[in-house]
């Protein structure tokens, strides 16, 4: 690996080719060209890798690109096209700095836009899988904004996108997302129209909605994102939007009434920074009401213990649930305090994840919006309802 060489050639030119002749003379069976810097732009790569062919005609070469100018994966396809047989990279371009080489863009851009024979036949279909699957070894959140493995690589939100999408797949899609294991995603925003509300439904499992149907739910949705709610990355939410357009649907349970308490010198503390939050929940299953509370690690925490503390008695199923991520926007930044709220909750059981959404001037209502979708979304999938 000749460490920083597109830097060094561009410094002294004659001592740079003489390292990589010391190279081959000591046995080097590759010659790997290292952007360690990540600065090189492309056109300044290919004027140099050519340099080097014309010096050193008979070697092997490789490229290590660095991505610091955001040009990682475009100089290493430079570099093949230049006749490199060895790249350097990384699973979703983790590394020091702006990251490496991004492997998961390089391998289908080679393999499917160049003919290069990377992978084992099929192989290819499971890159997804191993983006994410090193994503999670890695505890990182997966970057749903990569190209070919990201959740976002085929999601199409504007009505227009979505209504060609559904006549010609190539209309905004440069492949079929299959091919690397991905899928196509319809999301549904102020921007949608009911061809994707119609396409949603129909993802889902639910049954075709009519074109009434759809309008009054796209009028809804509209409404509500008004309000602060965003369901792009809420499809839970979105879902049970969709459920409950059903005249004949009945939750799982119904809110009475709910009650958080934050409180500071209710009992001593070990430390004095340190409050009880206490939160009471009263909840309507059926025909029965259940009263309960709990003390929880701050108010939203006493909330969703709560509960599920009531829910539990009659679905203990929601036990396998655990909110493994909680954010929240601030969304007129203006009104300070007085300021609308979304909390996005992202929950897990087993294999499954799914988002939900809240949204309120007051952030545990906002909670409390997100939280109940989650547990009625989870009900309703455990008992193969949606």
């Amino acid at each position: 690996d000749a460490e920083h060489f597109f830097d060094g050639f561009k410094e002294d030119r004659d001592y740079a080719l003489q390292t990589l002749e010391a190279a081959l003379k000591g046995g080097a069976q590759y010659l790997v060209l290292c952007d360690t810097n990540g600065g090189t732009l492309t056109s300044e790569l290919i004027k140099i890798i050519k340099v080097v062919k014309k010096r050193f005609p008979k070697a092997s070469l490789g490229i290590h690109a660095h991505n610091d100018s955001e040009l990682a994966v475009a100089n290493s396809i430079a570099a093949v096209e230049l006749g490199c047989s060895q790249v350097q990279g990384t699973i979703n371009g983790v590394g020091e700095r702006c990251g490496n080489a991004n492997l998961c863009s390089i391998i289908p851009n080679l393999m499917l836009k160049l003919g290069f024979s990377c992978l084992d036949e099929g192989r290819l279909a499971r890159l997804t899988e191993v983006s994410r699957y090193v994503s999670e070894l890695a505890n990182l959140a997966h970057n749903h904004q990569l190209p070919y493995v990201g959740a976002s690589a085929f999601a199409h939100k504007g009505g227009m996108h979505v209504a060609a999408t559904i006549k010609c797949e190539e209309s905004y899609q440069h492949i079929s997302p299959g091919i690397v294991g991905n899928s196509q995603r319809v999301l549904v925003s102020e921007l949608s129209g009911k061809g994707n509300i119609t396409y949603k439904a129909k993802e889902l499992g639910l049954a075709s909605l009519s074109k009434p149907k759809a309008q009054a739910l796209l009028t809804r949705i509209k409404e509500l994102e008004s309000k602060g709610f965003q369901f792009e990355g809420a499809e839970a939410s979105f879902q049970l939007l969709l459920v409950r357009s059903n005249e004949d649907y009945r939750p799982p349970f119904e809110l009475v009434d709910f009650m958080v308490v934050v409180e500071k010198h209710r009992r001593p503390s070990r430390r004095a920074m340190e409050s009880l939050s206490e939160a009471m929940v009263k909840v309507r299953v059926g025909d029965t009401e259940v009263h309960t509370a709990a003390e929880g690690n701050g108010p939203v925490n006493a909330l969703d213990l709560a509960l599920r503390k009531g829910l539990s008695q009659f679905y203990p199923v929601v036990e396998q649930v655990r909110l493994t991520d909680y954010k929240v926007r601030i969304l007129n930044e203006g009104a300070g305090t007085e300021a609308q709220i979304r909390v996005l909750i992202e929950s897990r059981a087993g294999d499954d994840v799914w988002n939900t959404v809240g949204s309120s001037t007051n952030i545990i209502d906002a909670s409390w919006l997100a939280l109940a979708d989650s547990l009625e979304y989870w009900l309703l999938k455990s008992n193969k309802t949606i």
